[in-house]
């Protein structure tokens, strides 16, 4: 491919707007543009990178059976009411109408499309398992679309669906989807994790996520360094330099919009929405005080509390209130953990959970937000608390009357609790659960998730078959994702590099730019002539590229009439594993190959040139 015929508008600055190294690379590189808010144009570079990942995204289906389909992206909506999500899905989904004013969506995601499917097709336990995929672009109406490819209106994705008439069907189909996106996360080269998660608005109860892990930068500078022109090494460099770099490196924001929890010593990995550990409240030996009532005025938050009554924290209970579907529902916490919300929604299997309103508080309690506790409440109000909440005694906790607290409050004698169960977030440096070391939070950009949905579509929709016995029973489903223009800007917030190099006068010059392995560079080999003009340049140009094509490698020729310095910074940001230099020495059958990933550069014979950048690559 000639470079004076690829469309890869190249900026010469870091765009101002971009908060994340992805985003501003995708749109310096030539490789995207924006249209509108969220929504963005995929230019031939990245479309070469996205259909790289699709082709190992489809080779790793083929290996377990999944064959692809293509559903349309304009949806009935009628089949979004019968599963029950039209209403319960948010403020996401795309809503319109036709014509004839029926309504219609833009699919976010096809559950309710393939039950239909499978429902008008699929009768007996003998057509199944079965297991289809599509790679399709989605919509969903982001209030706050940014980070570029990380949170769009409009994205690509990979869908699967699998079918199944039993349990242990779907959970051996569940294995093989694990290990396929293993294996596809592993080819495009990403550090990542497979995670415990939250099924959230797909439903269902087993989940894992799969999440691409983004480091401090700033904590291993070296890793994220290329050591160009006279550099050597990382400790060579001055002082002044050395803070340069970490200013730069630490100046853009840490792409994920999950924290990513895992032990440092075993195998334990969760989402923070769905983590645990060993942290446990020791039980308190100390004598039963008498309740008593003390006046707090204008004292609302705990730690004002901590403070106005000289008690421990440990020995405070915070009381919240939420609506969870059409009931209030009390939670117990200790002053110093913090609810985790999905855990609390998980257990109540409730479809909308959110914090109870000022004024349905102060009819049920008599009190405001700040002096709640769970002394004295109605009988019909459910009171849950926290695991930790059962070791304490002699509690601070509110009164259920506005400026006033209770202190030696205790559990059984002066309130009541129907079940205590895992509702706090986990904080860093507990034990993890299995024992195993502790509890360390990373950073993680979501790029795939698995799910057993179960009967949730099934059962709403009437997708039913005939079991062995001739019994009609919901068909069984599993359910499984992968963020595709996602994974390019996941790829990219790993592998942005910044290039360090000394000038002739002694100062140095920082450039980013964009490192790909083979697998996903959207060509292997830059060939850049220096004289465009040469007809000899020419002529071995083009012997050059056929000798590389012949050798299976696919090869970007730079023709344009420009300066060297601007060819080569072109080069460094498009991402290409090899450059080859062909200048002076070329007429005495030599070039000069320079590895991006090193930023060393060596002379090659000409006639070797084939065999050595596969050697190197």
């Amino acid at each position: 491919m000639k470079q004076s015929k690829l469309f890869a508008p190249t900026l010469r600055e870091m765009p101002s707007d971009a908060q994340v190294i992805s985003h501003a690379l995708l749109l310096r590189a030539g490789y995207v543009r924006q249209v509108s808010a969220g929504i963005y144009s995929y230019l031939p570079l990245a479309n070469r990178v996205l259909e790289k990942i699709k082709a190992i995204i489809r080779e790793e289906h083929e290996a377990i059976g999944a064959s692809e389909f293509l559903a349309p992206a304009l949806l009935t909506a009628d089949l979004w009411k019968e599963s029950g999500r039209y209403e319960t899905y948010g403020e996401d989904l795309y809503k319109l109408k036709n014509r004839d004013a029926s309504d219609f969506i833009l699919g976010p995601t096809h559950e309710e499309t393939v039950t239909s499917l499978v429902r008008n097709e699929i009768t007996s336990y003998k057509q199944l398992p079965f297991t289809m995929h599509q790679i399709q672009t989605k919509y969903r109406d982001e209030k706050r679309p940014r980070y570029g490819l990380l949170r769009g209106r409009e994205f690509i994705m990979e869908d699967g669906y699998s079918f199944h008439a039993n349990q242990s069907s779907l959970d051996a189909t569940y294995l093989d989807y694990k290990q396929a996106y293993e294996n596809i996360f592993t080819r495009c080269g990403l550090d990542f994790r497979a995670i415990i998660a939250d099924a959230g608005a797909m439903g269902g109860k087993d989940s894992q996520e799969f999440m691409a892990i983004t480091a401090d930068r700033t904590q291993d500078p070296e890793k994220w360094l290329i050591l160009g022109k006279d550099v050597n090494s990382y400790d060579e460099l001055p002082d002044t330099v050395k803070k340069e770099i970490l200013e730069e490196l630490g100046k853009w924001t840490l792409a994920g919009e999950d924290t990513v929890v895992y032990s440092d010593k075993g195998d334990y990995t969760a989402n923070l929405e769905m983590a645990s550990s060993q942290e446990e409240a020791t039980a308190s030996n100390e004598p039963l005080q008498a309740l008593v009532k003390v006046e707090t005025p204008g004292q609302k938050t705990i730690d004002d509390i901590v403070a106005f009554l000289k008690i421990p924290i440990e020995k405070t209970i915070k009381t919240l209130v939420y609506q969870a579907d059409d009931k209030l529902v009390v939670v117990l916490l200790r002053g110093d953990d913090e609810l985790n919300e999905v855990k609390l929604q998980n257990y109540l299997g409730a479809g909308i959970l959110e914090p109870a309103s000022e004024e349905a508080v102060a009819a049920k309690f008599g009190a405001h937000f700040g002096s709640l506790g769970p002394v004295g409440l109605p009988e019909d109000l459910q009171i849950l608390a926290d695991l930790r909440v059962k070791a304490i005694q002699n509690a601070g906790l509110g009164a259920n009357e506005d400026g006033y607290h209770y202190i030696n409050a205790n559990l059984d004698r002066d309130f009541n609790v129907k079940e205590f169960v895992d509702f706090r977030t986990v904080k860093e440096g507990e034990t993890s659960p299995d024992g195993k070391g502790t509890l360390k939070f990373a950073r993680g950009i979501e790029i795939g998730h698995i799910f057993k949905l179960g009967t949730r579509y099934t059962e709403a929709m009437g997708a039913n078959i005939l079991d062995e016995n001739g019994k009609s029973q919901p068909i069984i489903m599993g359910c499984y994702g992968i963020g595709v223009s996602r994974l390019l800007s996941a790829v990219l917030e790993q592998y942005a590099r910044l290039t360090v190099e000394r000038l002739p006068k002694g100062d140095y010059k920082l450039t980013w730019g964009i490192h790909l392995p083979q697998t996903l560079a959207p060509y292997d080999v830059h060939l850049v002539p220096m004289d465009v003009k040469s007809e000899e340049s020419q002529k071995l140009t083009d012997e050059i590229s056929q000798a590389l094509a012949e050798a299976g490698l696919s090869v970007l020729v730079d023709d344009r009439n420009e300066r060297a310095g601007v060819k080569f910074a072109d080069s460094d940001l498009m991402g290409v594993p090899v450059r080859v230099t062909i200048g002076r020495q070329a007429s005495e059958g030599i070039v000069e190959v320079k590895m991006r990933k090193t930023g060393k550069t060596q002379e090659v014979q000409i006639s070797d040139l084939p065999q050595d950048i596969l050697t190197f690559l």
